[in-house]
């Protein structure tokens, strides 16, 4: 392929213009080669092998995704616009602040919460039946998600709209700063800033009156003065906040979107309602929320041929390692029973990342749309788009859709 149609290839992958499709373009990336040096000096990895290498090694940090995509940041602003993560630390603050907010997340603490999940599913297929049409994100894709993890941190409930927007800014936010408008780097630090200030009173108020959720819990643990500082606290609610949710609605808006577009499979569910834990697999592996990541070396490393020196940085391309024909069987298409057969299951794919950094929040994630499937497979007969061409959000990351006007009728 010449340098011309690999540019090109870069640039679809890229542009918000290419959102519905970046599987196109990341297909002939791979095809391509392993390995491609973008403008911004970074090194798309495109194939499975090199992509899980990259996540399950320490020797490729996390710790400077903020450097190599907003190198136009100064660090003041940096402190401001992105307050410092776990999810980009490195141990052993990374392993200290993940420990404090795992137990949260564990699968037992997932399967209490499971009988609410239950509840509030029931409640959201009941409002869209009943209304028929309607916007699946707003309806079903951000309630769902947005009330579990808001309840589980201690987050009232008339606050939920209002950190769904900040949420929204941060997850923009995380996208490279040449792709950002001026309105969204502006949002961005607005929500930052709001973000703070609010848990800052909230963990003030839950000081006072401690209740059984994780605020009160991280707040005890801080005023130990041991493990945690006041602004770890702050980064760990916010990011525990949108991370615990933001993704999980992308999953939900393309993963029904995907199953709309393939009635056939999910008939095949329907017949076959065991398969629902494989088909929510498959619909991360087919459409992961999260499309890419990055890292960078801290020795020199040789990695597909290539040499990197300590400080090269990678993006690790999600979206065309989960669909690399040299490990996933016809991977375009979309197959719900490919990862039941527990015996001999396909390699596990990429969507919650690998290593130190998979996902905390996979086994609540994994519910939520075990849950809400079940629930539609028993109680709506036909769901279809109302557009062949839904709207996307223009993150590049954390990719999902805007809106998704659809119909929904009740099955007989």
């Amino acid at each position: 392929m010449d340098t011309a149609t690999i540019e090109t290839a870069m640039a679809e992958l890229f542009l918000p213009t290419h959102r519905a499709d970046p599987y196109t373009p990341a297909r002939r990336l791979r095809e391509a080669g392993p390995v491609h040096r973008t403008p911004l000096g970074l090194h798309l990895l495109t194939r499975y092998a090199d992509c899980a290498a990259v996540l399950q090694s320490t020797a490729w940090s996390h710790a400077d995704e903020a450097g190599q995509l907003h190198p136009s940041i100064s660090p003041e602003e940096a402190a401001e616009e992105l307050p410092t993560s776990f999810l980009w630390m490195d141990p052993p603050d990374h392993t200290r602040l993940r420990t404090l907010v795992s137990k949260a997340f564990t699968p037992r603490t997932v399967a209490r919460l499971r009988p609410r999940i239950e509840q509030l599913c029931a409640e959201l297929v009941d409002a869209a039946l009943e209304r028929g049409e309607f916007d699946l994100i707003d309806l079903m894709a951000y309630p769902l998600p947005l009330t579990i993890v808001c309840e589980l941190i201690g987050v009232p409930a008339a606050d939920h709209r209002v950190v769904q927007k900040w949420s929204q800014d941060l997850a923009r936010g995380f996208d490279p700063d040449v792709l950002m408008t001026p309105e969204a780097h502006a949002a961005r630090s607005t929500a930052s800033r709001e973000f703070m200030r609010y848990f800052r009173d909230l963990i003030d108020y839950r000081r006072e009156r401690p209740r059984e959720d994780l605020l009160s819990a991280l707040a005890a643990v801080e005023d130990r003065g041991d493990v945690l500082t006041e602004l770890e606290l702050l980064t760990t609610c916010v990011t525990t906040l949108v991370a615990g949710h933001e993704t999980t609605v992308n999953l939900v808006g393309s993963g029904l979107l995907t199953l709309m577009r393939q009635p056939a499979e999910f008939e095949r569910l329907r017949q076959h309602p065991e398969y629902v834990p494989s088909a929510v697999e498959e619909l991360l592996r087919f459409e992961p929320p999260v499309q890419m990541t990055t890292r960078s070396a801290t020795a020199p490393m040789t990695l597909a041929g290539h040499e990197f020196a300590p400080g090269d940085g990678v993006v690790v391309l999600i979206n065309s390692g989960n669909r690399d024909p040299a490990v996933f069987t016809d991977p375009d298409r979309l197959d719900v029973a490919r990862y039941h057969d527990r015996t001999s299951p396909p390699p596990r794919h990429l969507a919650f990342s690998l290593g130190i950094h998979y996902c905390l929040g996979a086994p609540l994630a994994l519910t939520e749309m075990e849950v809400l499937l079940h629930e539609l497979l028993r109680r709506v007969g036909t769901m279809e788009p109302l557009t062949a061409e839904p709207r996307y959000k223009p993150n590049l990351i954390v990719r999902g859709l805007a809106e998704l006007p659809v119909r929904f009728t009740a099955r007989s």
